[in-house]
């Protein structure tokens, strides 16, 4: 291409996104628009800044790098977001995927990876990088059901601020829902995990790679 790629990076730890913004632009090819912190702060510098690719990270403060795809999505159908996490799991690439995202690389990735990643995706390809693309490729082999597909996308985003804390209030506020609807949500998280104390709850999110391992 021509043109300089445009990116947003979006990561809620000012040091990374400093390592990734200069890993970028030494590239030559890459000029970092702008940067973001949060589900909500990305959805405003994408609408402000509309750059060729995002650059997001899944584990954000509040909703997930997942649930600010899904906005952004809704704003422009043609954006191209990369997912850019410490999550390996086939659970979280899943999840991406299905949400729209353009493409998939995990942070143990050589740094020369998401540089070609970046203009993958601004060239209109999808992405994944090779050790993604070896666990999605593995997942049918493995024997033991879990429960990645029991929980729908909503679901999902509702047990992940469920188990950070957050009131049935402050998630409606989060994901824009009504506090009822929250509730139903809640309630059939744990029917469907099996999951009638808060500690089951808290188990069954970290079996799903949502919290780590204690």
């Amino acid at each position: 291409m021509s043109a300089r790629i445009t990116v947003l990076l979006v990561d809620d730890h000012a040091v990374v996104r400093e390592g990734y913004r200069r890993l970028l632009e030494v590239s030559g090819g890459i000029t970092v628009a702008g940067e973001a912190t949060s589900a909500a702060d990305a959805y405003q510098q994408f609408c402000i800044l509309t750059p060729d690719v995002v650059v997001m990270d899944i584990a954000l403060p509040g909703v997930s790098g997942i649930e600010a795809l899904r906005r952004i999505l809704v704003h422009e159908p043609k954006a191209r977001v990369l997912m850019f996490s410490m999550y390996e799991d086939a659970i979280f690439v899943r999840r991406a995927l299905e949400a729209g995202a353009a493409g998939y690389l995990t942070k143990a990735a050589a740094p020369r990876v998401l540089v070609e990643a970046v203009a993958s995706v601004a060239a209109g390809r999808r992405f994944l990088s090779p050790d993604v693309a070896q666990t999605l490729a593995l997942q049918p082999l493995k024997s033991e059901r879990t429960n990645r597909d029991v929980l729908s996308a909503r679901e999902f985003e509702v047990l992940k601020l469920l188990v950070e804390g957050c009131s049935l209030n402050d998630i409606a506020q989060q994901l824009g829902l009504n506090p009822k609807t929250v509730s139903n949500h809640q309630s059939a998280i744990r029917q469907k995990l099996g999951a009638e104390t808060a500690t089951q709850l808290l188990r069954a999110a970290m079996r799903l790679g949502l919290i780590p391992e204690l």
